[in-house]
């Protein structure tokens, strides 16, 4: 679980510490795609921890399956429409993105996530709402040195015209570009640096989004029986029907970002590079990373220090970062 174990950490003088919440934060809706309602705290966690989520139905089900699940890349399991990790009992929690997301957004590196069923609330379709939550608990400083990953050299996967790059960077940084046939997504690209409350600022708003056809599509398999057009940005052709219309005019594209975000937060440690994401989904950034871990040349893990914890995305993050929505 530990990403540091058995490869060489590069420390600077001035070292950095590790942070969790203060208390507790609740939350409560729906899977976007079972339907259920689930609730889910997330609770502080000691230095060194990470970030795990427990499963409080089955801690309670007598089967003896092991509740606790890694938000490790190692143990996300093949899924095309989210991101779905799971331990050696079967046990698994989906959906795990923007949670994931928001806790990387906010610098928040231990937390244990209780959850009473397998798929997280999926709110509004964005990070907002988990975001909101952890500013308003506060941030803990903790005694621990805090670890990043920096990119040496490009490790880059493709399926078909999907591409997923990471390069060397001083600093976490996303260009991603996305093309879809509908003319209310079309073409989309959009390239942050995530230092200092930027993806509070420009992403943690920005939801989730679909094709009604594909809605009808999913639905018809037993699929997003909790989306709404309150908790995803429905288009058709043309047309936006959630209503309020987009928070942004490339929100989808945004989006993405926010997602590629979540995903990369499963490296276990804050990354120090660009990815660079074309048509790229889950499925294919957790490819990346498991291609990066292939290749001990192409990455190392240093100590943060100073210098490289203010470019960390969570970095100085205020609640009046968070977007305002009309």
């Amino acid at each position: 679980m530990r990403p540091s174990v058995g490869f060489r950490v590069d420390a600077e003088v001035n070292t950095s510490v590790q942070n969790t919440i203060k208390s507790p934060v609740r939350f409560e809706g729906v899977g976007l795609h079972s339907g259920a309602r689930v609730r889910m705290i997330v609770h502080p966690a000691s230095a060194e921890y990470g970030i795990w989520f427990r499963r409080t139905d089955v801690a309670g089900d007598r089967s003896g399956r092991d509740p606790m699940v890694p938000a490790s890349w190692s143990a996300v399991t093949p899924s095309r429409l989210c991101t779905v990790v799971e331990n050696a009992s079967g046990v698994s929690v989906s959906t795990v993105e923007h949670i994931m997301a928001a806790l990387a957004g906010c610098g928040i590196h231990n937390a244990l996530i209780e959850i009473d069923g397998p798929e997280v609330p999926i709110l509004d379709g964005s990070s907002k709402p988990f975001v909101a939550g952890l500013i308003a608990r506060g941030v803990r400083r903790l005694e621990g040195d805090l670890r990043c990953i920096e990119i040496l050299q490009t490790v880059e996967v493709r399926e078909g015209n999907a591409v997923a790059r990471l390069d060397p960077a001083d600093a976490l940084e996303i260009d991603f570009r996305i093309d879809f046939e509908d003319a209310a997504i079309g073409q989309q690209r959009k390239r942050l640096s995530l230092a200092n409350g930027a993806f509070v600022r420009e992403l943690s708003d920005s939801r989730t989004f679909c094709r009604q056809a594909d809605v009808d599509a999913m639905r018809a398999s037993g699929l997003a029986l909790g989306g709404t057009y309150d908790n995803a940005v429905v288009v058709d052709g043309d047309r936006v029907l959630s209503p309020g219309g987009l928070r942004h005019t490339d929100e989808a594209v945004r989006h993405k970002m926010l997602d590629a975000l979540g995903d990369l937060a499963l490296a276990g440690a804050p990354i120090l590079g660009r990815y660079t994401g074309i048509r790229a989904g889950h499925a294919l950034t957790n490819k990346l990373l498991r291609a990066l871990f292939s290749r001990p040349d192409a990455f190392r893990f240093v100590d943060c220090g100073v210098v490289r914890r203010n470019r960390l995305p969570g970095a100085g993050v205020r609640a009046s970062d968070l977007p305002v929505l009309a």
